[in-house]
């Protein structure tokens, strides 16, 4: 019975961690459409202060499910898209839509470092993690995206 405690004891404790789990892409499924994860360009996820997971194949998903959750988040980050697979918090981010953008559910969405040296682009419309809810519903309030 010790044995079994001593075992017991690090999985509860790794299972409150805070710590966002690496996404196994082609692997885990997105937690608001559903969609295989696949493309390191876009992804998203976010931990609970409970240490629930949350990993999405596309920021728009990201932003859509927070908006429905009433728990609160640790941790939110977005892929660096111009180091795909690098995952930066939304705070550090600067959130790029642009025609050329194919994210994979349609809003031409990606994410840069703030100091990134194409932090400014030309052509395309740029927002803080702030401000970007409030864009993705004024274009379609259900979904929050075309």
């Amino acid at each position: 019975m010790k044995n079994l405690l001593y075992l017991l004891i690090p999985v509860l404790l790794i299972s409150c961690s805070t710590d966002p789990q690496p996404i196994d892409y082609g692997q885990d499924a997105c937690d608001f459409c559903d969609m295989t994860i696949v493309d390191r360009s876009f992804s998203a996820q976010a931990v609970s202060k409970k240490g629930k997971q949350f990993k999405y194949d596309a920021i728009e998903c990201m932003v859509n499910d927070l908006h429905d959750h009433s728990e609160a988040m640790a941790i939110q980050q977005v892929a660096d898209f111009s180091h795909p697979g690098n995952m930066i918090a939304v705070e550090q981010a600067l959130f790029i839509v642009n025609d050329s953008l194919k994210s994979p559910m349609g809003a031409n969405l990606a994410a840069i470092k703030k100091e990134s040296s194409i932090a400014s682009p030309q052509s395309a419309d740029t927002y803080y993690w702030n401000d970007l809810n409030a864009y993705l519903l004024e274009k379609d309030p259900i979904l929050g995206f075309e």
